[in-house]
């Protein structure tokens, strides 16, 4: 309950930061984190914080006005069912996405606490704010709780080293010309391959912060999103502005002959575990699967449409999600002020509705993640940013107000990154004022 009120405390704080000295990020910075010590640090019983948020809250508005911010609100209160066409055919799932009476196994593992329980956090572990415009995108290394990259408006990516003391921005990767949209490592973490609107990739070498390789689009398309092919790190997929999905070789810097007509702006991209199956979200309201030839050849298999009039910002693949419930989903965010579970049904990426959860999207590119060790628990949990500036932990498996298991508020505007570190311990979180917050776990830091 008292860690509950000192978050809510510091989101209050954190939503007029903006206001306090808008000429000094940096001094924004400095007195957000030393805020977030500070309610770390005071004891009070719940009635006390109740009473200090209530004139915390009347004094804030009074310096800077009752309209500077926009109270959070919750819009994923209640899940519904939705349609894969525009007739408004209701999907009937095909079961529970975990069988609760069989996953007694799973809760022994991890001593019988709740999903609430495992994603309670108890406070910021550090705020990074280096760079000038949004941060698009955050993502850790793989199998690596210590680097994470971050991707801005402002050209630049940077990778920052989180568990030092204090943690520290290790390079600012500068080259593009225009806005990053999207990034991804390589499997080993030696390689980092960029998106930007300058209609170029770039692949940074992670060891010395060099650009190895500038891939550049023959028709001067804007590159929307792009990732590595999960089993061979020598090629990466890309999206563009022109509806096009085309393959690049990091060796020669060369785009294969190979291009896949998708149609709209190919605004995200993932793929399943092998490499072979990718699907892609446009702002057309469409999730398309193709499979993956041993040459490179991208073939379309099936096409479903979410809603005509939203865009698909963001997709993640899990081949399962729990140890005994082994069904694979794809996690979608879209503008039209919801989240999707889809069941992957065959070899060909066929995609079902399973589930629909409301969240406040209709103009930025928000993402969402599984949660990495989930497959260890009761219940299913997914992470989803949300324009409102909250972060969701969601329970797939619960229906209502009982789906959200926990609110993370800090930010100060929408929330459009999102990514933990393999061993949850962290939790980093992305804005568009450019602010990077490091969520902290008590039970592992």
């Amino acid at each position: 309950m008292t860690t509950a009120l000192q978050q809510q405390a510091f989101a209050l704080d954190a939503r007029y930061n903006a206001h306090r000295a808008p000429e000094s990020p940096n001094f924004r910075t400095l007195y957000i984190r030393r805020r977030s010590q500070l309610l770390r640090e005071t004891q009070r019983d719940p009635e006390r914080w109740k009473q200090y948020l209530r004139l915390r809250s009347m004094l804030l508005q009074q310096r800077y006005g009752s309209s500077a911010v926009e109270s959070s609100s919750s819009n994923l209160s209640r899940s519904s069912s939705m349609s894969t066409d525009q007739h408004s055919t209701v999907v009937t799932p095909r079961g529970h996405l975990v069988p609760t009476k069989q996953a007694e196994a799973s809760r022994a593992l991890v001593g019988g606490t709740s999903i609430a329980e495992n994603y309670a956090f108890v406070g910021v572990h550090h705020i990074f704010d280096q760079h000038s415009e949004a941060v698009t995108m955050v993502k850790f290394a793989n199998n690596d709780k210590s680097t994470i990259c971050c991707a801005s408006l402002d050209f630049t990516l940077s990778i920052c080293d989180v568990t030092s003391e204090p943690p520290t921005v290790s390079a600012i990767l500068r080259g593009h010309s225009k806005a990053v949209t999207g990034f991804d490592w390589s499997a080993n973490n030696d390689l980092i391959v960029s998106s930007s609107l300058d209609g170029t990739c770039r692949v940074w070498k992670v060891s010395d912060f060099s650009c190895l390789r500038i891939v550049q689009d023959s028709n001067n398309s804007q590159f929307l999103c792009c990732m590595f092919q999960p089993i061979n790190n020598n090629l990466f997929v890309t999206g563009n502005s022109r509806g096009e999905l085309k393959i690049a070789n990091v060796s020669t810097g060369r785009f294969m002959k190979n291009t896949c007509k998708i149609g709209g702006n190919v605004l995200c991209l993932t793929s399943d575990n092998s490499g072979k199956i990718f699907w892609v979200g446009n702002d057309k309201g469409e999730i398309v699967s193709l499979f993956c030839e041993l040459n490179g050849a991208l073939c379309k298999t099936k096409k479903i449409l979410l809603s005509p009039n939203c865009s698909i910002t963001s997709l993640s693949y899990r081949a399962w999600i729990s140890r005994e419930a082994r069904d694979p989903l794809l996690l979608v965010n879209a503008t039209n002020n919801s989240f999707c579970l889809f069941s992957v049904l065959d070899g060909e990426g066929t995609l079902q509705l399973k589930k629909s959860f409301q969240n406040r999207q209709q103009k930025h590119i928000v993402r969402s993640t599984f949660c990495p060790i989930m497959s260890f628990r009761q219940g299913a949990c997914v992470v989803t940013g949300s324009e409102d500036g909250s972060v969701y932990f969601v329970d797939v498996e619960k229906v209502g107000n009982r789906a959200v298991v926990n609110t993370l508020q800090g930010h100060a505007s929408a929330v459009l990154g999102i990514s933990f570190n393999y061993d949850e311990s962290l939790l980093a979180t992305s804005d568009l004022q450019g602010l990077v917050i490091l969520w902290k776990k008590g039970n592992l830091l």
